[in-house]
């Protein structure tokens, strides 16, 4: 089996290593890491849990030297605050025997501390796409020197809007770069992007997407109405003690701080995190569940991708997810790091449609329990149950795997032999305009 002194990391890099205890690699920092260090484009899919992050630093601080420059040369961009922060502690902790300035930058907290941090001087740049886009409107941040650029949990970052963004950042940056893109699915708009920004990307897939984790059990229960789930939650978290570290699942931050006024059996041992929550709140309730001081988290889908909190006991889906792969992001937070791991479904009649579109897309079903005997059956719907339609989903038959890719486009079936070749022409024109349309919109919220 291969360590990671198989791989001729430079001392600095191997001996954070050892001293973080890390001595095996991944299968997908296996495989991503002779694709990097080629400096070919990639395009990896992968399962959540699997490593991603690593995958690509470490071929990226292997290949490091040393510039008396004070622009970025690594950009990183993810799709929400807490992933931000847990990035850049990942690069600073596989960087601390190396000379490495890394700074995230995110929303939520005064952009003028961030400026002056970046004027600095910042070699690996970590943000989401709408801060980093403001400071560099505010040409506060160059990506003159950008070297490589890594976009990670792509699809994500799509769902929450931020394309324009991307695409402007994008356009900011000198054609000769290295692209690294991971995104859990593989849609037809991520392959839209990777056509128009990326040369002859490499794929690697560890696994299909949608497949679900091994370890982890799904079971479920059909419960009648929102009221009777949280008589369910309460009674669970009475009755099993080995739901210790918990994450409860909802679709909004309403429900969220609902079922958190509804947990008054449980003072101190439930933190709630969504976007409403200001994001010193949301890091100290992270840090208070990751050091075992909270049982539980109340979250909405926010916590879903990329975070890496270890020894998740249970996921409870309190509301079952409005898109069939968001799911498989839920229960991927537990079952991480070859542990086993139980993901709890509530289920009501209006979900049940979307429940079994999850089941086709892994190929697995859900073990359905029976609700425990004496649990208090509610009458009453809320409000916002009745103004839920049952929409009849189509469930279509499952597609045989090829590997979690669509059928490349023609430009991307092109072999590229390493040689020097054709680069494809940017469409500078159409992007400039996007730049200034931002611009002009920055200004106008400035003047108001």
């Amino acid at each position: 089996m291969a360590t990671f002194h198989d791989l001729d990391l430079p001392k600095a890099l191997q001996k954070a290593l050892d001293e973080l205890g890390f001595i095996t690699p991944t299968p997908i920092q296996l495989r991503a890491m002779p694709v990097i260090l080629s400096g070919r484009d990639m395009m990896g899919i992968a399962q959540t849990g699997t490593g991603k992050t690593f995958a690509y630093l470490l071929p990226i601080l292997k290949q490091w030297k040393f510039a008396d420059i004070h622009v970025p040369r690594v950009v990183i961009v993810v799709p929400t605050r807490e992933l931000v922060v847990q990035v850049v502690e990942e690069v600073e902790k596989l960087t601390q025997f190396m000379s490495v300035r890394t700074l995230g930058v995110f929303g939520g907290v005064n952009i003028n501390t961030q400026k002056k941090r970046v004027y600095e001087g910042v070699d690996v740049l970590v943000g989401t796409p709408g801060r980093m886009m403001d400071l560099a409107l505010d040409n506060v941040v160059r990506f003159d020197e950008v070297k490589k650029l890594v976009i990670d949990e792509f699809d994500e970052i799509l769902n929450l809007g931020f394309r324009t963004q991307v695409t402007s950042i994008l356009s900011m940056m000198k054609a000769k770069r290295q692209n690294i893109l991971f995104s859990a699915t593989m849609t037809d708009e991520v392959d839209d992007m990777l056509n128009d920004y990326f040369d002859f990307p490499e794929e690697v897939s560890l696994a299909a997407s949608g497949t679900p984790l091994d370890q982890i059990e799904q079971l479920g229960y059909r419960v009648p109405n929102f009221l009777t789930k949280v008589n369910l939650l309460k009674n669970l978290l009475h009755q099993d003690e080995s739901i210790s570290r918990v994450l409860v699942f909802v679709n909004n931050k309403r429900t969220a701080d609902l079922v958190a006024d509804s947990l008054e059996d449980f003072p101190g041992q439930f933190g709630v995190i969504h976007s409403n929550k200001s994001q010193n709140y949301r890091l100290n309730t992270m840090a208070s569940f990751q050091e075992g001081e909270l049982r539980g988290i109340i979250t909405t889908d926010v916590m879903a991708r990329g975070l890496d909190i270890s020894d998740i006991t249970h996921v409870i889906n309190m509301e079952f997810p409005e898109v069939p792969e968001q799911y498989i992001h839920r229960i991927g937070r537990t079952g991480r790091a070859d542990k086993t791991g139980i993901a709890i479904s509530f289920i009501a009649p209006s979900e049940e449609n979307i429940e079994v579109e999850a089941e086709v897309l892994m190929e697995k079903e859900v073990k359905f329990l029976d609700l425990p005997e004496g649990l208090e059956i509610a009458e009453r719907m809320l409000d916002f149950e009745k103004d839920k339609v049952k929409m009849k989903v189509l469930v279509r038959a499952p597609k045989k795997s090829t590997g979690g890719f669509h059928e490349k486009k023609e430009k991307n079936k092109k072999v590229n032999l390493g040689g020097p070749g054709k680069t494809k022409p940017r469409k500078t024109k159409s992007r400039n305009r996007g730049i200034e349309r931002a611009r002009d919109k920055k200004r106008k919220d400035k003047d108001k």
